[in-house]
């Protein structure tokens, strides 16, 4: 054989498999595009759904904010009913408003002393823990400690 056919022969195998590792650089570097294509338009999906749920979670809270107003004025109609009802019966003249509960008139002899002392729920020292033998302690001769709150 010529030298010069070599030449060309060993050129065009070369020109060949450059092609062919130009192909399969491309189809390697694009399948991690398509990736990232399919991954873009999953958060896409996940978007238009999060976005449809969010409406449909605003909507709910409307209609619940809707019947919990017509519950409340179900409610006063009922208490001004229940009072018309009973004046024209002659019954308890005071108006009440709802089910409140009458506050308990506070003692006029002013003893606030009597009432009943928070619990405590600390430990005495800087330990932070109650020992094993907390409130087992029988001291007879010795005065009553004053609770810290």
């Amino acid at each position: 054989m010529d030298e010069s056919n070599i030449n060309w022969i060993l050129a065009v195998a070369c020109l060949l498999a450059g092609i062919g590792l130009g192909a399969l650089g491309y189809h390697l570097l694009n399948a991690g595009a398509d990736g990232r294509q399919r991954l873009r338009q999953r958060l896409a999906e996940r978007d238009r759904e999060l976005s449809a749920l969010r409406d449909g979670l605003d909507e709910h809270f409307d209609e619940v904010g809707r019947l919990t107003e017509a519950l409340r004025h179900s409610g006063e109609a009922l208490t001004a009913r229940l009072a018309a009802d009973a004046a024209a019966l002659g019954g308890h003249t005071q108006s009440r408003r709802g089910l409140a509960v009458d506050a308990a008139a506070p003692s006029s002899d002013g003893s606030e002393d009597e009432a009943v002392p928070t619990p405590r729920d600390y430990a005495d020292g800087s330990g932070g823990t109650l020992s094993e033998d907390f409130g087992l302690k029988e001291s007879d001769n010795q005065e009553p400690e004053t609770p810290r709150y």
